[in-house]
């Protein structure tokens, strides 16, 4: 965005010299440019670091063991496996982030600034402290500025929070990314780049960052598998001993068992899982830039919400007259907007001059003689109008600037005023008349205008178990307003909490006003202390800190590059109607997410104790590690397909039950075992197979066993509830029917008859028909929805 054309600012007294280029130089080395640094990782070290995390661990310690052993296949099968979750998961979050660089606004900011003497336009990076540069009407304030002459009318909700803009006289700072809404001003530059309000803010987004609950969580279920997992090979290789078995008799069996315990597709079933979920959502607008945070919003209990542009429209709006007696609201209405700018840039005419036209008020049929805008150093604005053979004057501004000027008596308007005041409105006083006889007309309440949409989503939140509370900078009156009128319960926090540690009956507030920047961020921290799973959503560099430590960071369409870099999820529609959706489709990924995990687990336990058991019974090995590679693709990969199935969504937050999901599965994994064993045993003791006859009968039927496992889990009720996607189905059926091929073809292993499998399919669907009954009641005891 350009500077306006660059003009010479007019001195109504000695002005600073400014800096010599020498002194600019060498504070240019001092302080560095005034820019704050995004730091990104290279390409390649963030796809490299995808393989260095606790789950790609256990697959590189597999693929080290298999190599170790000579299993070459089975070591590149899973490397493969590995190189794929990582380029789907880099790609997903390549092409957000794509998406996100083309809604961001380059803007190329300039300033007028004092050099040597004499007046120039350079770029904002060139600033340093010490700098004299002036400001006006329609730029961005290029730094920190001091004023010293002049005054300004400061647009700093995107910094702050504050919907009005706030007027700025010789003295205060201008902070760095306010826009200039009125005034004209000169003043020297404090802060530049990480110094500014704008980088103090982008550097505690660089702190911030919340724990990737999901990976925590895995990884305790996954050690547990292997508490289970190396159990099972102290009590093989201990009968193992006791029978004086060689250890290279004894190793295949142990590698398989091994083999059985790895969830080798898990880490790509979830990114897969995530990355759907995030195309999903992409239709939506909804942009995700952090595939994990799926997860965390499916889990988030508590949503922070900025007010100014979040369940605001960040304009001012007239929502209130209150017109003295003998005055109706429709002349109070249109002696203000006479009083206003219509082309000018301040908010507050342009709000009054729409709710003029609105109420049939014809402005262009009034000759305008003259015009001064808002001065913040008197507070009002003015217009003369020619009426007849004389002039006609029309005030507007602070109610007690405009009441001095009028013989009003304090009576008349106070009582109104607090009224609107109350009502977290912000006042504007108007009068009219000839050259000395002004007369008050009334009052103009205006406030920031809740959205349309604002008060659904707040109720549909509550009722999917998310509550809702709001973050602003802005004052308690007016957050308080917006509060009631979109339905967000509870107190207003006081201010001295607001400002210190936020801690006990004070989280329960609804409101926390007049907030900074690093209080959102203490106060995200503060209810992840309690235990909360918190999305913030925000537009402005003062939410980005806080965006960057909740679980779920959500930006707003308009929102600042700043906090949508800082976000998880960034909306391309204006408001927090995308929420809701984003959040039904995070919990509809974490029951995928959740049913893959409960079949891995129910499958994995199920073949271990089938392998220990069967070589306890027999001293044979049930399977060899040729058949239990075949399972891994026949049973982990297609099982991927779990990803693309249908899900209800949970009516409340998700959670990781661990205690429950272990429970679970170890029932029904000795339900099933129940099942396979059976078979096991009947085709050894009545059938009289032999041993490599019934390992591929035991290879069919672990295939058989673990699909109808996965539609029996997919489902928290009965199974029949509801219809599986077409691409689940398709994948069982390829599944079944290449096990088929290969079992009664004879390929890779003995042939077995046909009608034997078809009997032990048969038994098989009978047989889980009714353990699902079981499921539902394990299910409803350990509260697993």
């Amino acid at each position: 965005m350009q500077a306006p054309a660059p003009v010479t600012p007019p001195r109504t007294q000695a002005l600073p010299s400014g800096l010599t280029s020498a002194e600019a130089r060498g504070r240019l080395q001092q302080f560095g440019p005034n820019s704050v640094e995004e730091t990104r990782a290279h390409p390649w070290r963030a796809f490299v670091g995808r393989f260095w995390a606790p789950i790609p661990w256990l697959l590189e310690a597999t693929i080290i063991l298999q190599l170790f052993l000579g299993e070459r296949v089975e070591a590149a099968v899973i490397a493969g496996l590995l190189v794929v979750n990582a380029v789907l998961s880099y790609l997903q979050e390549g092409r957000a982030q794509k998406a996100l660089a083309l809604l961001r606004q380059q803007l190329h900011v300039e300033a007028r600034v004092r050099r040597d003497g004499t007046w120039t336009t350079l770029p904002a990076e060139a600033l340093v402290p010490g700098d004299v540069v002036h400001l006006r009407q329609g730029g961005i304030v290029p730094a920190d500025v001091r004023l010293f002459e002049g005054t300004l009318l400061a647009d700093q909700s995107a910094l702050t929070g504050e919907s009005a803009a706030v007027a700025l006289e010789p003295g205060k700072t201008a902070y760095a990314g306010a826009m200039l809404r009125g005034g004209e001003a000169t003043g020297e530059v404090t802060g530049t780049g990480t110094r500014t309000f704008f980088g103090k803010a982008a550097e505690l987004v660089r702190t911030a960052g919340a724990a990737n609950r999901q990976e925590r969580e895995i990884v305790g279920v996954v050690r547990n598998l292997f508490v289970v997992n190396a159990g099972m090979v102290v009590i093989v290789a201990g009968y193992a001993h006791q029978a004086g078995m060689s250890l290279g008799y004894i190793l295949p069996l142990l590698l398989t068992i091994l083999l059985a315990s790895i969830p080798v597709a898990l880490p790509a079933t979830f990114t897969l899982a995530a990355a759907l979920g995030s195309v999903e959502l992409s239709r939506r607008g909804v942009l995700v830039t952090r595939l994990s945070a799926l997860h965390d919003i499916a889990a988030m209990t508590v949503l922070c919400s900025d007010k100014t542009g979040t369940l605001t429209r960040n304009e001012a709006t007239v929502t209130a007259v209150w017109p003295l007696a003998g005055t109706s609201e429709t002349e109070v209405v249109r002696a203000a907007a006479l009083a206003s700018d219509p082309a000018g840039l301040d908010p507050v005419d342009g709000a009054i001059v729409k709710a003029a036209r609105a109420r049939g008020c014809r402005l262009e049929e009034y000759e305008r003689v003259g015009f001064k805008p808002f001065d913040p150093a008197t507070k009002r604005a003015e217009a003369i109008y020619r009426e007849g053979a004389g002039a006609h004057r029309y005030l507007k501004g602070a109610p007690a600037v405009i009441a001095g000027l009028t013989p009003a008596p304090a009576s008349a308007w106070e009582p109104g005023m607090a009224t609107l005041v109350a009502g977290g409105q912000r006042v504007v006083a108007v009068a009219t008349g000839e050259e000395d006889q002004l007369r008050l007309l009334g009052l103009v309440g205006l406030a920031d205008a809740v959205r349309d949409d604002s008060q659904a989503v707040v109720a549909t939140l509550r009722a999917a178990g998310v509550r809702t509370v709001m973050v602003t900078g802005d004052n308690p009156l007016t957050a308080r307003s917006v509060a009631q009128q979109v339905g967000i319960t509870g107190g207003v926090c006081p201010p001295a909490q607001v400002h210190g540690e936020v801690t006990g009956a004070a989280l329960d507030c609804g409101v926390f006003a007049g907030v900074f920047p690093e209080d959102k961020f203490k106060l995200v921290r503060a209810f992840q202390r309690r235990g909360e799973v918190v999305g913030m959503c925000g537009d402005g560099v003062n939410d980005a800190p806080a965006l960057r430590q909740a679980e779920a960071g959500v930006a707003m369409a308009n929102a600042t590059d700043v906090a949508k870099a800082a976000a998880a999820l960034v909306l391309t529609q204006p408001g927090l109607g995308d929420v809701a959706p984003a959040i039904a489709t995070s919990r509809r990924v974490f029951q995928r997410i959740i049913t893959y995990t409960l079949n891995m687990l129910v499958k994995k336990i199920e073949m271990m104790a089938l392998l220990v058991i069967g070589f306890l019974l027999t001293g044979h090995k049930p399977l060899t590690p040729l058949l239990m590679v075949l399972i891994l693709f026949l049973n982990d990969f297609l099982t991927m397909s779990i990803a693309t199935d249908r899900m209800a969504c949970s009516p409340r937050p998700n959670r990781w039950n661990t205690r429950g999901i272990l429970l679970a599965a170890v029932g029904l994994a000795v339900g099933k075992l129940v099942f396979s064993l059976g078979v096991f045993v009947y085709a050894h003791d009545r059938l009289g197979l032999d041993m490599r006859h019934l390992q591929t009968l035991m290879f069919a039927s672990l295939i058989l066993s673990s699909q109808a496992g996965v539609y029996l889990l997919r489902e928290r009720g009965h199974f029949w509830r509801s219809c599986p996607s077409r691409f689940l189905v398709l994948s069982s059926v390829i599944g079944l029917g290449v096990t088929a091929l290969l079992a009664t073809v004879g390929v890779l292993m003995p042939a077995i008859a046909p009608a034997l499998l078809l009997g032990v399919a048969g038994v098989g669907l009978a047989y889980f028909t009714l353990l699902d009954w079981f499921k539902v009641a394990v299910f409803e005891r350990l509260d697993l929805r």
